[in-house]
């Protein structure tokens, strides 16, 4: 191939004739009158005119990241694996409404842990297990002064004192469903017996027969339910 020489002012828009060194043959192109910009070529359509267009491909070796909504970012120069990083100048927990991020607030998105194990400083805990089917128990036993047992009575005591006679009504589990496996302890600070009865109900006596239980003063009972409607009942001073 020829080398080419140009021939005439090739600065601005106008006719500008390429001419091969060796010979007198020419061919004429229109150039275009602007400067190209970064990412754009210049080229011919193949009739004798050259434009500036855009570059269908290439590399990107650094681009900016606009800033808005709290974050601000960078991307590194090109290499086999490109970095972005992104950065935020706003504290603590962030929350995002998809097209936005901003600080959450403490007490409206979330619960502020109480301290350093993240406990809450209030609040009760339900339908919590501690392996998956077991409920959580008490420590202690806390006291109850039900005369008729109830499902939160579950790990608790059930404390009768300051009278003559008492009885203390189980029902049946249609009525009041209580867990296979819950344990109540009973216990009598009267000054007489204490029956524990409920129709539909049977009370098994520990090493005994089946029927209502007795609690004589100053006794204590502890009740374990092991099916639907049975419990067992053993204790001292309990026949």
């Amino acid at each position: 191939m020829s080398n080419l020489k140009v021939q005439g002012n090739s600065s601005g828009t106008g006719t500008t004739t390429l001419q091969s060194a060796n010979t007198s043959s020419s061919t004429t192109f229109t150039l275009p009158g602007v400067d190209g910009t970064n990412g754009q070529a210049l080229t011919t359509d193949g009739a004798g005119t050259l434009a500036f267009s855009s570059v269908g491909s290439g590399t990107v070796t650094t681009v900016s990241v606009v800033s808005a909504n709290g974050l601000a970012g960078s991307v590194a120069n090109a290499t086999s694996t490109p970095a972005i990083t992104l950065s935020t100048s706003i504290t603590g927990v962030l929350k995002g409404n998809g097209t936005a991020i901003s600080a959450a607030t403490a007490g409206t998105d979330y619960v502020a842990p109480g301290g350093a194990l993240g406990t809450p400083s209030s609040g009760t805990l339900s339908s919590c297990t501690v392996d998956g089917t077991n409920k959580v128990g008490y420590i202690g036993a806390p006291q109850s002064t039900n005369t008729t047992v109830a499902a939160s009575d579950a790990g608790k005591h059930i404390y009768f004192t300051g009278g003559s006679t008492a009885t203390l009504t189980v029902n049946t589990n249609a009525t009041t469903a209580i867990d296979i496996g819950t344990t109540i302890l009973v216990v009598n600070n009267n000054s007489g017996n204490l029956t524990i009865s409920g129709a539909g109900v049977t009370f098994q006596l520990a090493n005994g027969a089946t029927g209502n239980r007795t609690v004589a003063t100053k006794g204590m009972a502890t009740l374990l339910k092991v099916a639907t409607d049975t419990w067992y009942v053993s204790g001292a001073g309990v026949t």
